[in-house]
């Protein structure tokens, strides 16, 4: 019987999140007013009364995540016991904070600066994501391999469930090559740019000495990071699955199957949202799922 928590990523955001536990919670205050401190402005006022536009700015929808999922965390004091961690995406920050693997400060100022990174890389060419529904992954990696231009698989969310991302004619043109072969949907995602691909090549390089820069120790638990699926603890291993994290995809569905192989049968969602206990539940239905709270 093992306890595995999960962390969202961009898209868990809305209005009003983290409020509850600014106003009930002498911590959660605390860390929330650092954070202003460190990003140099007062994200809470846009967490808790901002609209979807200004929650869905750059500089905001990353860390907002982040720091409602670490904060969360924390609060929850002696009673968050995980046996292993995983986030999907953005999420592995959090996760990472969590398991005590770097401090809050390092993982805010990271979460920020890749949340500028990528916006950049965003600009330099156009591209999008797109998500495919009732397709068998190995299909939608033919196929995208199969077009013209850059289009990858970028995130496998669950069986049956898979973004792709690149530039946005390659993207276009290989959503019409999987209807053709069956999928039930293939539709452009309303994102920024391509994310977990070869187009966030510049965001990696510019996130990678930051990173390098920034100390990790040993987490309390195992971390199933994104690139590899896999439990990791060395701190230099975990370092370098995050700086390849923006170019490779998200191996969500693998994270989860092999963290219920070794073991869990609870996950528990921390953070704003419910999407991972959806997909969690849909990769495997016989673990039970809840929201930390």
């Amino acid at each position: 019987m093992k306890k595995a928590y999960v962390f969202p990523g961009q898209g868990a955001q809305f209005s009003g999140m983290g409020k509850d536990l600014y106003e009930n919670s002498a911590e959660a205050k605390a860390l929330f007013e650092q954070a202003n401190d460190i990003l140099g402005f007062r994200i809470t006022d846009i967490m808790f009364e901002g609209t979807a536009d200004e929650l869905k700015q750059t500089k905001v929808t990353q860390p907002a995540v982040f720091l409602h999922s670490v904060i969360l965390a924390k609060t929850l004091g002696d009673s968050f016991k995980p046996d292993m961690v995983a986030g999907h995406s953005l999420g592995e920050f959090s996760a990472l904070v969590a398991a005590g693997a770097m401090t809050f400060e390092d993982g805010l100022k990271l979460v920020s600066q890749r949340a500028m990174a990528m916006q950049k890389a965003c600009e330099i060419t156009p591209s999008t994501m797109a998500a495919v529904l009732n397709l068998d992954d190995k299909t939608v990696e033919d196929i995208c391999e199969a077009t013209e231009g850059v289009v990858v698989a970028a995130n496998y969310n669950c069986p049956g469930q898979l973004v792709i991302s690149g530039e946005t004619p390659a993207v276009e043109r290989a959503c019409e090559a999987l209807k053709a072969a069956g999928a039930k949907r293939a539709l452009i995602l309303p994102v920024g740019g391509a994310f977990h691909s070869p187009m966030m090549e510049p965001a990696r390089e510019e996130l990678a000495a930051a990173i390098e820069a920034t100390t990790f120790k040993q987490p309390v638990c195992p971390v199933y990071q994104n690139v590899t699926a896999t439990a990791v603890t060395a701190p230099d291993e975990i370092k370098q699955n995050l700086i390849k994290q923006l170019t490779a995809p998200v191996k969500w569905t693998q994270s989860v199957q092999n963290m219920v192989a070794d073991g869990a049968t609870e996950f528990i969602e921390v953070g704003p949202g419910n999407v991972l206990q959806g997909l969690v539940k849909k990769i495997d239905s016989s673990v039970s799922t809840g929201a930390a709270s």
